[in-house]
């Protein structure tokens, strides 16, 4: 019980935001109460409560799936479909979207999982790329093909319709990623949790002991889908409406990208990961279009001015001084005395 005292106390400060008017330099300049600033905010908490479900695969079971996005695609897709095509109430919606999304995961899992290693990432992609072609063709008109389209506001609940209701939506993706790192945590330290992780680390020794490790790892798969699909409604209310981006592979792998840059396997370290690069990716654009950088040299502006460059190189820098991710920061002066140390030990040794 002790050990939720602290996720406990940071839940409660970050639902109080909302209520403060800080003004923090280059960080959130407009307030933290603004409308902006809160729908920021309320997409960070959202992919970080994401790329944890994610590492409760690949960092947790040791499965690597590229195809989670095809999860939280089918929360966006369907519960807009249910309200927008067929005029269904949002609750009936959402339910109906997340049993969608488990009897998916059950089917598709259960065909993935037959394989392992780099096939079960290939199967899962393949399905990944399926579901993206069909959001693509625009089936009875009901995606919207490349341009998405918008949910019907009709059908949502009036309390997160509207600018001014922009902190009712911040509170919901907060309760998302408190669900989600809730439901991870009572996962993993369960029975089949500890299976999990020993699958992770030797499934052949798993076996021998007479468990079955296909059972396990579908568990496993379920459950994080699941946490994925109900993601996908939370995204749908954020930003009202469904497109292709959330279909594709690249998704998936910038959940990846998340979990590795804050730690797999721990339970703080993917939330971290999540939001940070989420945070990044959106001020990353100001500060490149700011005076200060425009006003910089063309050999240092040209760079600085591409953020995809500048997440490069903050990844690369991650995985090279802190190779298991942010939450093991403290490691960072053990590995730069181990570079440094080298050269020096091979001109001994020689």
């Amino acid at each position: 019980m002790k050990r939720l005292l602290v996720p406990a106390a940071i839940v409660v400060a970050l639902a109080f935001l909302p209520q403060l008017s800080l003004d923090i330099p280059y960080v959130f300049q407009d307030g933290v109460n603004t409308p902006g600033t809160l729908e920021l905010l309320a997409l960070c908490l959202l992919f970080g409560g994401l790329a944890l479900s994610y590492d409760l695969l690949f960092g947790f079971t040791g499965l690597l799936s590229f195809g989670h996005a095809l999860y939280f695609a089918v929360g966006v897709y369907v519960a807009a479909i249910a309200m927008t095509r067929w005029h269904w109430d949002f609750w009936v919606s959402a339910a109906f979207t997340a049993l969608v999304g488990f009897l998916l995961a059950i089917v598709l899992g259960a065909v993935s999982l037959r394989v392992a290693g780099i096939a079960f990432a290939m199967v899962t992609l393949a399905f990944a790329q399926a579901g993206s072609i069909l959001a693509l063709k625009n089936p009875y008109k009901w995606t919207g093909g490349e341009e998405g389209f918008g949910v019907d506001y009709h059908q949502l609940p009036a309390w997160t319709v509207g600018i001014l209701n922009t902190k009712h939506l911040y509170w919901i993706a907060l309760a998302y990623a408190a669900f989600v790192f809730v439901v991870v945590r009572w996962a993993v330290n369960s029975s089949p949790g500890h299976v999990w992780q020993a699958i992770r680390e030797n499934e052949l020794r798993v076996q021998v002991l007479g468990l079955k490790p296909y059972t396990y790892k579908l568990m496993s798969y379920v459950l994080a889908s699941v946490l994925a699909t109900a993601g996908g409604i939370v995204y749908l209310l954020l930003l009202g409406g469904a497109n292709i981006d959330v279909t594709t592979a690249s998704f998936t792998l910038t959940l990846l990208l998340m979990v590795v840059i804050g730690g797999t396997g721990s339970r703080w370290g993917a939330m971290i990961g999540g939001i940070l690069y989420t945070f990044a990716n959106h001020r990353l654009g100001d500060l490149s279009s700011s005076h200060a950088v425009s006003s910089l040299p063309s050999v240092i502006r040209t760079p600085l001015q591409q953020p995809l460059f500048i997440l490069g190189v903050l990844f690369i820098l991650v995985v090279f001084f802190v190779p298991g991710g942010l939450t093991r920061i403290g490691q960072v002066g053990v590995r730069l005395d181990r570079i440094l140390r080298r050269p020096a030990v091979q001109e001994e040794r020689a």
